[in-house]
């Protein structure tokens, strides 16, 4: 077993090593191996910097799965014992992936993407009527620069909803995300992301209406979460009329 498995900061200060000489996929590995370990499931001071700086080459590498997996190891460290930890490494995350994709924005000269579905980027047909439609080698340069982080950015938006839903200990930075996620989908004029996002929120809310009895449940009762539920469906109306979405903005 190597030895940072038996102190945590030793795998951070391997990774370090790693980073200095430009490794960065072996640092991954080296904290993901100590995120996953049996052996640190009760949270310390240290696991917050090594979080972080999992998440950071999260980003960088655009490892979408393994930030999801690791954050979902988090929650479970330290939800009984340090929330606000959960919520500082979130934000930095998402922080982080919004830097990288305004960054790909702007060094693109496509600031809107013309893609219908970021879940379904290139198929046959599409590959096929780039090549006859005379796209040329700026916008594809453009296309491949933009496009991944913008799939990035939405996968991550989504993965932090699905991982804070129905908890009332971080209902607020559950809300925040939301508005933020249709904020980007106005932004980058993400329709079918948008729609997505809209049934993601319906099928969170249904989940709280069931599970209502959990320790952490959120109570619609509540003044506060009403509040706060009103908030995010004004955000949500408001981006569906800008983007013309009629449907969405009855529903």
């Amino acid at each position: 077993m190597p030895a940072y498995f038996q102190r945590p900061e030793n795998a951070l200060k391997r990774a370090n090593e790693f980073l200095e000489v430009g490794k960065k996929q072996p640092a991954l590995d080296v904290l993901y191996d100590v995120m996953k370990s049996k052996k640190h499931r009760t949270w310390q001071k240290i696991h917050e910097p090594i979080m972080l700086k999992y998440l950071e080459l999260c980003v960088d590498l655009r490892k979408s799965h393994l930030a999801k997996e690791g954050l979902y190891q988090y929650k479970n460290i330290c939800q009984q014992v340090n929330i606000k930890s959960l919520e500082d490494v979130v934000r930095a995350y998402l922080k982080l992936a919004e830097e990288k994709t305004e960054a790909a924005k702007e060094e693109s000269q496509q600031m809107v993407l013309d893609i219908e579905d970021l879940d379904n980027i290139q198929t046959p047909e599409s590959v096929l009527l780039s090549a006859v439609s005379g796209e040329d080698t700026q916008d594809r340069t453009d296309r491949l620069l933009l496009t991944p982080w913008v799939k990035f950015l939405w996968e991550s938006y989504r993965q932090c909803l699905d991982l804070l839903r129905n908890n009332s200990r971080v209902e607020r930075l559950y809300h925040d995300i939301a508005q933020q996620a249709f904020k980007f989908c106005l932004q980058y004029t993400r329709k079918a992301e948008f729609r997505k996002l809209c049934d993601n929120l319906r099928m969170h809310l249904s989940q709280i209406q069931r599970h209502h009895n959990q320790s952490t449940a959120i109570n619609l009762n509540n003044p506060e979460s009403q509040s706060m539920h009103l908030e995010t469906r004004l955000v949500q109306l408001d981006s569906a009329i800008s983007m013309e979405l009629w449907q969405e903005a009855f529903k």
